[in-house]
């Protein structure tokens, strides 16, 4: 893979957005036109927030060395409302026409890759779905999650767009309204991430092996084959491991510990809340507790 990281990669443009064409989000033609430049739902990856992917598999599959990324239910059911989502902003907001939007690059910096769901005005508009509440604050703010957040700014600095609305679907049937206003500091620190970015795969310079599940996942299918032989490895690397394995063990039983502690504490009880905020919840099934549910995870933590 050849790439090529543009010059000024860290300066405002002197013009307009590049219609690149208009493709099915998920077609091979999409894809393709994603493949050498960076978008918004991957900048995020870049910076380390993305709780799908990670720098490392983000690197490797740009290279072509792992499959793309296949879709997940929840990657199904987002584009599939999608088209309800939208229809609901507009119904809200008649002053604001929503219409579909192509993909765009930024005129200087064509690895910069904007395909926004819907132009709403002289604005963006985002759909989005998710299974609860976690990570969405008060309605009307930008309180979003990072990662969502880092796609609107990125999207908003291609097309030189002040504001960028996140619509969002709840659980399948609450509906909310975020507003992300364009910040020219935080837009800069993309800018310099993504040309460094693009810079280590011009270089083949991989990013370091972190402990993302995507990470673990992209190292499980980079090898082809299995040599029955012993490899020798670094002392470091067989203490560390070992450390890493004793740690958590310790934690798993804490954990469990605290499962039954919780448990006990709210009895025939629903959810755990502290100050009003849940902290876990409890399902049951036949009569008898089946799980406890944590409500921080580190999806939403990363």
């Amino acid at each position: 893979m050849t790439t090529t990281v543009q010059p000024g990669a860290t300066t405002a443009p002197t013009t307009g957005p590049v219609v690149v064409g208009w493709f099915e989000p998920g077609s091979d033609a999409w894809h393709a036109a994603r493949a050498q430049g960076i978008g918004g739902s991957e900048i995020a990856a870049v910076l380390g927030l993305s709780p799908y992917e990670s720098r490392f598999s983000l690197w490797h599959r740009k290279q072509g060395l792992s499959a793309p990324v296949e879709e997940s239910e929840e990657m199904y059911w987002g584009k599939e409302h999608e088209p309800a989502i939208c229809r609901r902003f507009a119904k809200e907001h008649p002053d604001l026409p929503v219409t579909t939007a192509p993909t765009y690059t930024h005129p200087e910096r064509t690895w910069q890759i904007a395909n926004p769901d819907r132009h709403a005005g002289p604005d963006l508009l985002e759909a989005k779905t998710s299974r609860d509440v976690e990570g969405w604050g008060e309605e009307g703010t930008d309180q979003i999650p990072v990662y969502y957040r880092a796609q609107c700014l990125w999207y908003m600095d291609v097309l030189q767009v002040a504001r960028c609305w996140v619509a969002v679907l709840i659980a399948g049937s609450e509906y909310r309204e975020y507003v992300v206003e364009y910040d020219e500091a935080e837009a800069v620190f993309m800018r310099e991430a993504g040309a460094e970015f693009m810079a280590s795969l011009a270089a083949g310079e991989r990013p370091a092996i972190d402990g993302h599940s995507a990470t673990y996942q992209t190292v499980r299918e980079l090898p082809d084959g299995l040599d029955d032989v012993d490899v020798e490895i670094e002392t470091a690397l067989r203490d560390r491991f070992h450390q890493a394995q004793d740690t958590f063990w310790a934690a798993e039983d804490e954990l469990t510990a605290c499962k039954g502690l919780l448990l006990d504490a709210i009895d025939t009880g629903r959810r755990a809340t502290y100050n009003q905020q849940r902290i876990a919840t409890r399902t049951v099934r036949n009569g008898k507790t089946y799980q406890l549910l944590p409500a921080r995870t580190r999806r939403n933590t990363r």
